[in-house]
């Protein structure tokens, strides 16, 4: 299946600290990168790819704690709960299909998460509410 959304449009940036545009070439979204005056088109794909694994090794790291917590927040503690919140984890990648609601992107922006890039559309930053990524040999 065809790649049809920009999953983390408006929570894309430049190492310049600039926001990264979205548009679509054809039906493919694409994050446009300024590299000098030259504007660079990267299929959404290729950068959401790779948050969406760093978040599901991050997720999958901290299973328990995770699937714990969302149980909290939903004030549930039961097995059929729990069932279904580690299903969910299981099928993170889906999101790469169904997309991400608007809501669920600006509240993340609010929260301060941040996506830099290169001109290349490789993630050389994850910028998260609570702390700050990669580690000091810039791998993440």
């Amino acid at each position: 299946m065809a790649h049809r959304h920009a999953l983390f449009s408006d929570l894309i940036y430049d190492e310049d600290g600039n926001p990264v545009a979205t548009t679509f070439i054809g039906a493919e979204p694409n994050y446009v990168i300024m590299d000098g005056d030259f504007k660079r088109h990267v299929p959404a794909e290729v950068v959401d790819r790779q948050v969406i694994e760093w978040l599901q090794g991050q997720v999958e790291a901290n299973k328990e704690l995770v699937s714990s917590g969302i149980m909290n927040m939903l004030g549930k503690d039961d097995l059929f709960t729990k069932a279904m919140v580690d299903s969910s984890i299981k099928h993170m990648d889906q999101v790469m299909d169904q997309g991400l609601p608007t809501d669920a992107r600006m509240m993340l922006g609010m929260m301060g998460f941040k996506i830099i890039v290169n001109y290349h559309g490789e993630v050389i930053d994850l910028e998260m509410p609570a702390r700050e990524m990669p580690d000091s040999d810039g791998d993440w």
